[in-house]
């Protein structure tokens, strides 16, 4: 099975892998501004509508799409990280 960023934040702070957290959570955990995480979040919504050749078959919403991009940018090692670093502002 292949690892998502999902579940490699879980793993890090200790959560059942398939847990789900909200931007708020997310926050709170490490230390990013929430204003950031929302524009991240935002970002993958429209990158979802945009682009929608793109998102794979098994994501259902523009949501789910969009929550994957903010795991994915708190990875400091994904692609996302690189693009969205900026939006990363520590509290």
């Amino acid at each position: 099975m292949v690892e998502t960023y999902k579940n490699k934040f879980n793993k890090k702070y200790g959560f059942d892998k398939n847990k789900s957290h909200s931007l708020t959570s997310i926050s709170k955990l490490t230390g990013y501004k929430r204003s950031g995480l929302q524009t991240i979040f935002n970002k993958g919504v429209g990158a979802f509508k945009s682009n929608p050749g793109s998102v794979r078959p098994n994501v259902k919403s523009p949501e789910q799409w969009a929550m994957a991009r903010v795991y994915a940018s708190i990875n400091k090692s994904s692609k996302a990280y690189k693009l969205d670093k900026t939006h990363l502002i520590k509290k």
